[in-house]
């Protein structure tokens, strides 16, 4: 198979991961027989930089004409200061638009060799196995008008909109219920329809989006309830569906279920265009270019590219494998080391997850050093 793959390594520890993420690409191909044709473009604070824009016209272009696009991460403090329309973060929800990317799927899974590098009680997280559905182009981060102004009297104040079509959201959940209905059929819709007349709507949506799924279970569930039982009881969820900003906030949240940002991946879905895959960290300023960001997150996006947009499942089993192959022989780089005092670099680990992808289930002899 041949394929056309986007790469936008964005800010901070973007480049690093997403170099890693090219790397095992690049064994999948050895031992599969593939080619991976990678193209690079600019989003984010470098493209500021650069061009004098988030997301430059190459870029979009890029992106439009590929098989898949994977991103790093975009933003840091260097950018803070500059005014909206110029803030990295711009350009992540302006490809968001472009590519019309309108779910995001972050899948929540336990690794049991990580169980000690949460804070929760293992019991808790154990066998933990759900998926966060978010809507991804609505809701307050585009809804307009959203901008600072002055009342009559001159006060300072700012608006935000929340705006949302019935058939955005309509989209969204139909998208959990066939997910639900190939998983263990239960949907877990979240929003705050006791205050929100938004939510209102989407809660009616769901009631009417489940009367087509006999088969799938639907509960309703306050977003501050679903912060609260992510952490009390998140073995109840299969998949949780959710408008844009209560998804960020609470997939965010699940982090700590698996014990670092480090290990989350995510997949942005388009009707039209090519899908999206990303990490769900940040960038990491205060580690960036020091070798010690987790690429795993990254990586196992890389995974849910060749499922999801190529159709390749044996070649995505052999990296999760090699992710859990390389996790259960103690190699662990400082986000997930719990009182592990012996780490990997980020080249490192990379190098380990490699090494197992082209053998499958040998580890590499730099683990020798952290037995």
């Amino acid at each position: 198979m041949r394929r056309k793959i986007t790469v936008l390594p964005g800010d901070g520890i973007g480049k690093e991961v997403t170099r890693g993420a090219v790397e095992i690409l690049e064994a999948v191909a050895e031992r599969y027989g593939h080619e991976f044709e990678f193209h690079y473009g600019e989003i984010g604070g470098t493209a500021i930089d650069n061009s004098g824009t988030p997301l430059p016209e190459e870029t979009i272009s890029l992106c439009k004409n590929s098989d898949a696009v994977l991103l790093g991460a975009v933003g840091g403090p260097k950018w803070d200061k500059n005014p909206s329309h110029l803030r990295p973060e711009r350009g992540l929800l302006a490809i968001r638009k472009q590519l019309n990317l309108y779910a995001n799927l972050r899948p929540i899974s336990y690794f049991s060799s990580l169980a000690e590098s949460s804070p929760l009680k293992k019991e808790i997280i154990e066998d933990i196995d759900f998926v966060i559905v978010r809507e991804l182009t609505g809701g307050l981060y585009f809804g307009k008008p959203s901008e600072r102004t002055t009342t009559q009297e001159g006060k300072e104040a700012v608006v935000d909109t929340l705006f949302y079509q019935k058939d955005e959201i309509k989209r969204i959940i139909e998208l959990a219920f066939d997910l639900a209905s190939k998983r263990r059929k239960k949907v877990t819709s979240v929003d705050k329809a006791n205050v929100l007349e938004s939510s209102r709507l989407w809660r009616e949506t769901a009631e009417e989006v489940a009367a087509r799924y006999p088969e799938v279970e639907l509960e309703h569930m306050l977003v501050d309830n679903a912060a609260m039982q992510l952490i009390r009881n998140p073995r109840q969820f299969d998949v949780m569906v959710t408008e844009n900003m209560f998804g960020d906030i609470l997939s965010d949240e699940a982090s700590v279920l698996t014990g670092s940002l480090g290990m989350l991946p995510s997949a942005s879905l388009s009707t039209v265009g090519p899908n999206l895959y990303e990490p769900i960290h940040g960038s990491a300023p205060d580690i960036a270019g020091k070798n010690l960001a987790n690429p795993i997150a990254m990586i196992l996006s890389a995974a849910s590219m060749l499922r999801l947009s190529f159709g390749l499942e044996k070649e995505a089993e052999a990296i999760e494998k090699a992710v859990r192959d390389t996790l259960d022989s103690g190699a662990r780089t400082g986000d997930i080391a719990g009182g592990q005092t012996k780490t990997l670099t980020t080249k490192e680990m990379i190098a380990e997850i490699k090494a197992a992808i082209l053998d499958q289930g040998a580890i590499s002899h730099i683990m020798g050093a952290y037995a």
